[in-house]
């Protein structure tokens, strides 16, 4: 998966421009997601490509650079 795919689902899921994410693009602070906005982005991360992110590599996700290196390590 690339990161060029993950930041286009990203904007997608929750309604943002793809130009305005960067590695440093906080969930939280940037894109006003809560903890359970990011909960499904990750379940659907899990869930449409058949990966698996364990639950405290969840739970240190912050922003969009830690959701790729979760995704693609």
């Amino acid at each position: 998966m690339t990161k060029e795919l993950i930041y286009k689902e990203i904007a997608e899921r929750l309604k943002v421009n793809i130009e305005t994410l960067s590695d440093e693009t906080n969930f939280k602070n940037d894109l006003q997601a809560d903890s359970i906005d990011l909960f499904e982005i990750v379940m659907e991360f899990e869930e449409l490509h058949g990966i698996e992110i364990s639950d405290d590599t969840a739970a240190e996700i912050k922003t969009v650079g830690d959701l790729v290196e979760a995704i693609c390590v």
